[in-house]
């Protein structure tokens, strides 16, 4: 039998032990919410590295478009755009490659660093999130609502509210 004084001290022991582990981060999710709401759509696990893209079509040039970044931290950094004529908002003062009709553009390092992504879904435009192998369409998911789209790092209290 613990006497009263070790007794409290492995009920505090406990206690300390199992609020750093609430506390410790449990990884990162990509998040999609509304830009108005904040209402969330989506929430994706992602770690360093993972790739996420948006596919579309321009709404101009009626063309597809492929934009691709990957997750560093709280940032989606800009590493590849595929595109298949010039347009708004399109790069036209960048080395781009043409590879079988497709302009290819690899940024030569991080370019772009975002913390934050807005996108504006459309129907005609059929705006695909895709991380890594998973696609979403966002026009269903967000009724074709602004939204932002953002890295959250996430505890283990996230994880289980």
């Amino acid at each position: 039998m613990l006497g009263p004084a070790l007794a409290v001290v492995a009920v505090a022991l406990c206690l300390s032990i199992a609020g750093a582990a609430v506390a410790a981060p449990s990884g990162q999710v990509l998040v999609v919410e509304g830009i108005d709401t904040g209402e969330r759509y989506l929430t994706h696990p992602v770690d360093d590295g993972s790739t996420v893209a948006l596919s579309y079509t321009h709404s101009v040039e009626k063309t597809p478009v492929y934009d691709e970044y990957r997750v560093e931290g709280e940032t989606l950094v800009n590493t590849r755009m595929e595109f298949e004529s010039y347009g708004w908002g399109l790069p036209s003062r960048v080395n781009v490659t043409n590879v079988n009709g497709t302009f290819v553009y690899d940024p030569p390092g991080p370019i772009t660093t975002l913390e934050t992504l807005s996108v504006s879904p459309g129907r005609i435009a059929n705006h695909t999130l895709i991380v890594e192998d998973t696609r979403y369409d966002l026009v269903a998911e967000t009724g074709a609502r602004d939204v932002r789209i953002r890295v959250e790092r996430r505890g283990l209290t996230d994880v289980f509210s």
